[in-house]
Parts: C-alpha cells; structure tokens; sequence
C-alpha cells in the first residue's frame, strides 16, 4: 500500500498506515536513527551523522540529504508541539512550512497522516506529493524491515 495525498491551494496532506504501534513510529520520527532511515524517501539519502534532534518545543531538529546526483542540502526544522506519541508540529523557518504529524492506534498498526501548511508555490506540485509519499512509504518499509530497539512496541519484541 503506497500513502495516499491530497493537495489543496497552500496544503499537502498524507495519509499511510503504518506496521507499528505508535511509540515505535513516534521514535522513528524523533531519534536520529529514525529519521536518517527515511526522511530521504527515493529520492535522497540521510546521513545519520548529520541528523541533530531537540526535542521540545523551540528545540530543533536538522538533517543534510544528499540527492543520486550527489546535490547536498542541509534542512532544518523548530518544533512547535510535541505530545508524545500522538503529535507532532514543526516548522521550517527557511520557507514558513508548517507541518503536523498526527499518530492513531489502529489495530496492531498507526494511521499516520502528515497535514503540511504554508507550502511555498515550488512545493505545490505533484513531484512535492510525491515526494512526501515516498518518504512515508520509506517510514513502513523501515518499520517492517528494522528493529530500532523500542521495547514498548510488543508487537517490536527487542
């Protein structure tokens, strides 16, 4: 199952269930181990060196990609909200994106959507959608594919 998107004017929302219960999704989001594993999608890779995580709000966190033609980019992201593991805010202070992670229990899995705000003009496109899509598709091929240790998962035995 690939993760379902909607764009409307200045919004992007994604929606993909995940097969993971929330605590291991939410740790997948907020480690360093996590993000590196999928916030480049298909389209990039994370070192996971490079990921920095603060995890409050005000705190931040940063990452660098590296495209397949060897670009290199450096994003970084202020959260607004943490409420764990249920939600998740932050924004990009380089283009005002705002974006809400929203974690619900469902079954032995998480529906996951993600409701990004404020997209500048460039990222209201369908390469945008699907480049959020495949980020969450990375997110559950990692899940299925890797134990990160979280033993609150039962489902995740460590």
């Amino acid at each position: 199952m690939r993760a379902a998107t909607e764009r409307n004017g200045d919004e992007l929302i994604a929606r993909r269930h995940l097969p993971a219960l929330p605590d291991r999704v939410w740790h997948a989001f907020t480690s360093p181990t996590g993000i590196a594993a999928f916030w480049g999608g298909s389209h990039a890779t994370v070192p996971q060196a490079s990921v920095t995580v603060d995890l409050r709000p005000g705190g931040e966190f940063a990452l660098d990609t590296r495209a397949p033609d060897g670009r290199t980019g450096r994003l970084r992201f202020v959260y607004v909200r943490v409420e764990p593991p249920s939600e998740l805010v932050f924004d990009e202070p380089a283009t005002g994106l705002r974006t809400t992670v929203t974690l619900r229990p469902a079954g032995h899995g998480t529906d996951l959507t993600v409701h990004q705000r404020k997209l500048p003009p460039e990222l209201r496109t369908d390469q945008a959608a699907d480049g959020l899509a495949s980020i969450l598709d990375a997110l559950a091929a990692h899940l299925r594919h890797h134990d990160d240790g979280d033993s609150s998962d039962p489902s995740n035995p460590a």
